[in-house]
């Protein structure tokens, strides 16, 4: 048995590590606190089984054939789960994971996510559930905007309150996500309401993705044409999901007259500059000096977009460059990358504009100790070193499904794994990785592959292109 704030707990034991599952963080985010910022939990009595996964919030099904989600198979979404190698010691780092998902998919059960095995390495891991979607980042009048930011500020609060009794020192705590999660955490370091609640931070594959109020509210408006008027409060969370998903899929992809750079991406979600929870953009608030106390580590992987495009298969450089890119980037590109196809240059713009770039900015405006890295390793020759594949090697999760798609049967996926597991694990312990620090104008970086190295600036090509872009919020009028 273990005491929390709420009340008892009992866990299992996973090969030495006290795993902990489902404890609620929250109040369910339905009813009476429908699109309401998250409200603590009621205590319980008697033992709480923390032994299987709470719900998974509303969402679309991420592959065909998938089943919806329901509101039958729970609505107490907001949870969290911890392994640890040391129950009833004190002082382990603790690591506090935030998914990915592009902020409309998502939750902290995907077997990926298993914290078990980087736990073994002397950590604390921490991984939780959050509003993504309509519920979490949807503009909904008289609502506080995100509300998954909100959520995530909940869960890191419990940590604070309650990791001591886990073996975990709640002052150093060190949050990481990659893709959606990665750019939640850049948001986390520029919110006023995380401020102090963690140390350190590790940003994998920022999205450059925010939106402005007025963009936000358009979405909402466009998902309820779609069920024809009225208010989200009146919607059940299947509807706002399919109509969602038929505003990403109909309205917004491919309609940049409209949508301008989201046709590009088709996603209807993400964190809004509200000037309230969210005061402006990572790069902007980074750049004033917030969160310069915070240790940060930052990457991408080298070839994102590979994921997206081995889907979709489409591609459209002429339109990308005009509706994306700065001005003279296809120049630029093509003299710095001399023998490249239209095809490789689309690749390379997409990636760079939806997660390279940001993630470097990310990188140059922070003022704290910052690290920089670039996944190389390259298991798969048609995927490359794509979205996705450091998510098994930051878990050592590499007999999972992300593992078997990108990197399935490479003999260096262990090794690639314990490259990133003693990174991450002894950043989380000491605030160094293992390499130089970055510095803005030089950008020494590390090179996770087979023979890891450390470079200068090793996409200088594409870093002098995007210098001078800010990534302000999509639909101020300033964005591209």
């Amino acid at each position: 048995m273990t005491t929390i704030s709420s009340g008892e707990i009992s866990g299992v034991d996973d090969d030495g590590v006290a795993v902990f599952k489902g404890i609620p963080f929250a109040k369910s985010p339905f009813g009476e606190h429908r699109f309401a910022a998250p409200v603590p939990p009621d205590p319980w009595d008697g033992t709480f089984e923390a032994t299987s996964y709470g719900p998974r919030p509303p969402q679309p099904a991420m592959f065909p054939g998938q089943a919806p989600w329901s509101s039958a198979d729970g609505l107490d979404i907001l949870t969290v789960n911890v392994w640890t190698p040391e129950l009833g010691g004190s002082g382990l780092p603790v690591m506090v994971w935030i998914y990915g998902g592009a902020y409309w998919l998502g939750s902290a059960d995907w077997p990926d996510y298993d914290g078990a095995r980087l736990a073994r390495g002397g950590v604390v891991v921490v991984t939780f559930n959050y509003r993504v979607g309509m519920e979490g980042f949807g503009h909904v009048d008289g609502a506080p905007a995100n509300r998954a930011l909100l959520d995530q500020v909940a869960a890191l609060r419990w940590v604070r309150e309650n990791i001591a009794v886990f073996g975990g020192d709640p002052d150093n705590v060190t949050i990481f996500g990659e893709s959606a999660g990665g750019g939640s955490v850049a948001a986390l370091l520029a919110m006023p309401q995380a401020d102090g609640l963690f140390r350190r931070a590790i940003a994998q594959s920022v999205p450059g993705m925010f939106f402005s109020s007025e963009y936000a509210a358009r979405v909402t408006e466009s998902i309820m044409r779609r069920l024809g008027g009225g208010s989200p409060y009146d919607k059940t969370p299947e509807g706002l999901t399919a109509a969602a998903s038929a505003v990403a899929n109909e309205e917004i992809r491919g309609d940049a007259e409209l949508w301008g750079a989201m046709a590009y991406s088709a996603m209807p979600f993400a964190p809004v500059v509200d000037g309230e929870v969210l005061p402006g953009t990572p790069w902007e608030v980074l750049a004033s000096g917030a969160s310069r106390d915070v240790e940060l580590i930052v990457g991408f992987n080298r070839d994102e977009y590979r994921t997206f495009h081995a889907m979709s298969g489409e591609w459209d450089l002429e339109g990308a460059l005009k509706a994306l890119a700065p001005g003279g980037a296809d120049a630029a590109y093509r003299a710095g990358l001399p023998g490249v196809t239209d095809e490789e240059l689309y690749i390379r713009l997409m990636s760079d504009w939806i997660f390279r770039m940001p993630s470097v900015l990310l990188a140059d405006v922070h003022s704290g100790p910052t690290y920089a890295y670039e996944l190389t390793w390259a298991p798969d020759p048609m995927l490359g070193a794509c979205h996705g594949l450091d998510v098994p090697l930051t878990f050592g999760t590499t007999s999972g499904p992300i593992a078997a798609m990108m990197a399935g049967g490479s003999p260096d996926l262990e090794g690639l794994s314990e490259q990133f597991r003693t990174a991450w694990t002894r950043f989380a312990t000491t605030g160094d990785p293992g390499w130089p620090r970055y510095e803005a104008g030089i950008g020494i970086t590390h090179l996770f592959d087979v023979e890891p190295s450390d470079v200068a600036d090793p996409e200088a090509v594409s870093h002098a292109i995007w210098s001078a872009r800010d990534f302000q919020p999509h639909g101020d009028g300033k964005d591209t």
